[in-house]
């Protein structure tokens, strides 16, 4: 049985990248309505993704999936069996499973996704037999 819970540094790290996204963008909202202060664009996105953060962190670095035999099982009762998992790709710091129903779910936060993605694939080589 294998854990993959969210790691603090990658969570942190996304966090300043959207950041700088949204100061960027509240900038360019506050020049295109030709606001003279558009400075406080960049407060006002700073202050938006840092209270997000701060507000959500105890909730989503405690999101732990679990991969066994048969399944891969996450919070809030998420569950892909492995033999129905059909695409496994990284999006920034997380993992996004694909089942053969549509179903998509996402290992969130990990430190290196492609090393997440080859132990799921691994253990489904063995569940599925090849």
């Amino acid at each position: 049985m294998t854990e993959f819970r969210p790691d603090k540094q990658t969570y942190i790290r996304s966090h300043a990248t959207m950041a700088a996204l949204a100061m960027a963008a509240g900038m360019i909202v506050l020049w295109a309505i030709d606001n003279p202060h558009i400075w406080t664009g960049a407060i006002g996105g700073l202050a938006a993704v840092v209270m997000r953060g701060w507000y959500m962190a105890s909730e989503l670095l405690e999101e732990v999936w679990t991969l066994d035999t048969r399944a891969l099982k996450g919070p809030y009762q998420r569950q892909a069996q492995l033999s129905d998992i059909t695409k496994l790709r990284t999006l920034a710091g997380a993992v996004q499973i694909v089942t053969k129903t549509g179903d998509k779910h996402l290992i969130k936060y990990q430190e290196d996704p492609q090393s997440v993605i080859q132990t799921i694939n691994d253990a489904r080589a063995k569940a599925i037999g090849a």
